[in-house]
């Protein structure tokens, strides 16, 4: 039996990369799904199932997010599991960060996921399931990450701090504390190809596993939080790392 037979899950920055692998696991698991994103949504949705919706929305603008949240309960009813997923990233030395780099980062990590949660609300079912989209950066220190690892150390918090304040309502948030995964997004985090190949393989010389992760195996674990399986859990996080942090204790 599809574990998620009859829930309706969104699914942000579905669009590409682990969200997109997530919203495939989702549909396969039996869901209704809804994926957001900035550009090629509807592309995206498409590729994934005729019966997937697809909606443009920036999670920086409120207006977006309440759409957002309005279309899927129109369409599909309220929001069974919601995976909160967009974000972005830029790296470089503290010296070359810029006030407009700070605040994008802090704009789309942070402040995007607090408020895509906010907005959800009043469409969430009780007893729903949240998914935090974390990273093991804000546990491992990495040179040329600051803003990106702060803006995820945020994230992590809110699984914990928001909790105590949904359990009334049987509403579960975890995160998932993904480590290096081969994704568009590691191509855009502001390196010259050059130097992205030699952090890439800084990277993979930290992981016992010896390679990047794959979307899909990112998006199983993201599955079993999404379902009944993971009743029990709830405040955590779930490290899907490839052991990476095993080096850096």
């Amino acid at each position: 039996m599809s574990k998620l037979s009859g829930k309706v899950a969104v699914v942000t920055g579905g669009n590409s990369g682990i969200g997109f692998a997530t919203a495939q696991e989702f549909r396969g698991q039996g869901a209704k799904v809804a994926i957001s994103g900035r550009t090629k949504v509807l592309e995206a949705a498409k590729e994934i199932g005729e019966d997937v919706l697809g909606i443009t929305a920036d999670v920086t603008k409120f207006a977006d997010l309440e759409n957002l949240f309005k279309t899927v309960h129109d369409k599909l009813g309220k929001v069974d599991v919601l995976f909160v997923n967009a974000g972005m990233a830029k790296m470089g030395p503290i010296s070359d960060v810029s006030e407009a780099d700070f605040d994008e980062v802090m704009a789309i990590n942070f402040k995007g996921a607090y408020f895509t949660i906010q907005k959800a609300l009043p469409y969430l079912n009780d007893n729903a399931s949240i998914i935090l989209n974390g990273s093991v950066n804000s546990d491992v220190g990495f040179a040329g990450a600051s803003v990106y690892s702060a803006s995820k150390a945020a994230v992590h918090s809110l699984a914990r701090t928001l909790s105590p304040e949904f359990i009334g309502r049987g509403i579960r948030i975890n995160t998932l504390n993904i480590g290096p995964v081969n994704t568009p997004l590691f191509g855009k985090i502001g390196l010259p190809q050059q130097a992205l190949e030699g952090f890439a393989n800084s990277v993979v010389a930290k992981m016992p596993v010896n390679r990047f992760g794959n979307p899909e195996e990112i998006a199983k674990a993201a599955a079993f939080l999404a379902s009944s399986d993971s009743s029990f859990i709830l405040g955590s996080e779930i490290t899907t790392d490839g052991g990476m942090l095993l080096n850096s204790l």
